[in-house]
């Protein structure tokens, strides 16, 4: 039987799973959902990308081939053509009937069920009609409130805010640059930062402007206490708790 690593600190920052609790299931599908449903995490992150006939599913990659084994370029192959894929196992193999790419309402259900807050990234640029479909079907699941918008995409996020003024957004990114804290108090957003780039001053300089940090993808008890020790807001992980 195998399970998450659970932290012992106390001092915890609120604990994301990330693209579901995939250290345990295959990531992003309901049972990598699930499993950190049922777990103590805050968060469950995920990433949305268009269909070529302008749906929403649940995948992390720009094509299929790496989870799936079959190569399709998601954006240009349909939603029903993609949700016949049967996804690979966490051991390389197919036969788990159960293992397809979620729908952004299905992802959205599952937190809702188990009151878990969906992190969801935007995959690539989207147009602003798509993001206002998806804002609205959020809307409609009436789950806003318990939503963070996460993106690479600089304009993403900009019209996220544009568009949900009070909205929790971060923004994605690799590496600490010259104007990234001017960006983020600009456009209102909070780091979502690759936990390697980060360092301890940069954390006390974020937080002394009031912007709150998230730091992906922390898989070790050692870099986690190094985290906690910053203070970090945020933790995002394939598998601690």
């Amino acid at each position: 039987m195998y399970d998450t690593i659970h932290l012992k600190q106390e001092n915890k920052p609120l604990m994301i799973a990330h693209r579901g609790m995939s250290g345990l299931e295959k990531e992003n599908t309901a049972s990598a959902f699930v499993a950190a449903g049922q777990r103590s995490h805050f968060g469950i992150e995920t990433d949305v990308h268009r269909t070529a006939d302008g749906q929403f599913i649940i995948i992390h990659d720009d094509n299929t081939k790496r989870v799936a084994g079959d190569e399709m370029i998601v954006e240009n192959t349909t939603f029903e053509t993609l949700r016949a894929i049967r996804l690979l196992d966490t051991d390389g193999r197919k036969g788990r009937r159960d293992l397809i790419m979620p729908s952004l309402e299905e992802y959205l259900g599952i937190c809702k069920k188990y009151g878990k807050v969906a992190v969801l990234e935007l995959k690539n640029h989207f147009a602003a009609e798509d993001t206002d479909r998806i804002i609205e079907i959020i809307r409609q699941m009436d789950y806003l409130d318990q939503t963070i918008f996460i993106s690479f995409d600089l304009p993403n996020m900009i019209y996220v805010r544009e568009r949900l003024p009070e909205q929790r957004a971060q923004f994605l990114v690799h590496n600490i640059t010259d104007d990234l804290l001017d960006t983020l108090l600009r456009h209102r957003l909070d780091l979502d930062i690759k936990y390697s780039s980060l360092t301890r001053e940069y954390t006390e300089l974020l937080h002394s402007h009031g912007v709150k940090v998230n730091v992906w993808t922390v898989n070790t008890e050692e870099d986690a206490r190094r985290m906690i020790d910053w203070g970090v807001d945020f933790i995002t992980t394939n598998i601690l708790e």
